[in-house]
């Protein structure tokens, strides 16, 4: 069974709505890195680079640009192995989401190419040396990230969309490998780490947005109860597991920063400790919410009520995302 979209060119109040909610939800989210560094320095004695507050709204829009695509592919290759599941697709967003993820590298790479030092005229925009890039290894890295965007897009555009996964992995990589210079103390097991946890935070938060809009789309065609009940039930067996390595590697990346003798202390008293607190606090409340939804796709009447806690997840996730990329902007702790 086949399940199309209406083509009529009005745009109806629940899409109306829809989108203002959309609008809100990114206002909101985009409120945590701009305002959150204060916040989280406050009272701490430490001082953050300058331009704080943009470098963390460029690595969130990096991080949801990721997302985006990854959940697609994966949620995609789900529905596909449904019997009789209807062939219906949500219209991608992975190309407006290459498009945000190239403009956010690019950004990040300028702030690099100036010394990681944020632009604050156009006169100091003469100071950006492109070619310097190539000498130094976040240079690099941070031009792999600007093109492997590139290619990610024209992979969406093109008649092989699932070739996005390999631009995309890239990203992954050079993210973990940005994160963990060789001047740390192992940095390999921690560019391993963050390499696990990025990849799993992508795929639940990036399914889980692609889940409920391709229920919403087959429930909107008339059709697709039972398998919108088995596709959410895929991706909750698929969800614990994610949830599960999510939580191992970001434990263990938190005492690699912060260690088990001083990270009550840092948590409440370093700007990292503090968003990294937020942090945990928010993913618990997204855990109970995929919990309840669990509990209702097993034993309530109707399997599909588990999306209203879905959609709850969904607006928790956001706010995840936007503290990951805080997080990657404040300043270390200190390895007492």
């Amino acid at each position: 069974m086949t399940v199309t979209r209406p083509t009529t060119g009005a745009v109806g109040p629940a899409e109306a709505c829809r989108a203002v909610a959309v609008l809100a939800l990114v206002a909101l989210a985009a409120l945590i890195p701009l305002l959150g560094p204060s916040a989280a320095l406050h009272g701490t004695g430490e001082a953050a680079a300058p331009g704080v507050g943009g470098i963390a709204l460029l690595r969130t829009v990096l991080f949801a640009a990721l997302c985006v695509p990854v959940g697609e592919l994966f949620v995609n290759r789900l529905a596909r192995r449904l019997p009789g599941a209807p062939t219906g697709t949500p219209r991608s967003w992975a190309a407006y989401a290459a498009t945000a993820g190239f403009l956010a590298a690019l950004a990040l790479a300028s702030v690099v190419a100036t010394g990681n030092r944020v632009p604050h005229s156009v006169s100091e925009l003469s100071r950006i040396d492109i070619g310097g890039l190539y000498g130094t290894r976040d240079g690099v890295l941070a031009l792999l990230e600007v093109n492997a965007f590139v290619v990610a897009g024209l992979c969406a555009l093109s008649r092989r969309p699932a070739h996005q996964a390999w631009p995309l992995a890239a990203v992954v990589v050079a993210e973990a490998l940005r994160a963990h210079p060789p001047t740390e103390h192992g940095p390999l097991t921690g560019s391993g780490l963050t390499l696990v946890h990025l990849t799993c935070a992508a795929l639940w938060v990036g399914a889980l947005s692609h889940t409920l809009r391709t229920l919403r789309l087959w429930r909107a065609g008339g059709s697709g109860g039972e398998a919108g009940a088995a596709l959410l039930g895929l991706y909750a067996r698929v969800a614990v597991v994610l949830l599960a390595a999510i939580t191992a590697t970001g434990v263990c990346s938190t005492l690699r920063r912060m260690p088990a003798d001083t990270v009550l202390h840092q948590l409440t008293e370093t700007s990292y400790g503090r968003a990294v607190l937020a942090k945990v606090i928010l993913a618990a409340a997204v855990a109970l919410l995929a919990l309840w939804a669990r509990i209702r796709l097993s034993r309530a009447p109707d399997p599909m009520s588990a999306c209203v806690p879905a959609r709850v997840e969904v607006l928790l996730l956001a706010a995840v995302v936007a503290l990951s990329g805080l997080l990657t902007a404040l300043p270390l702790p200190i390895r007492w």
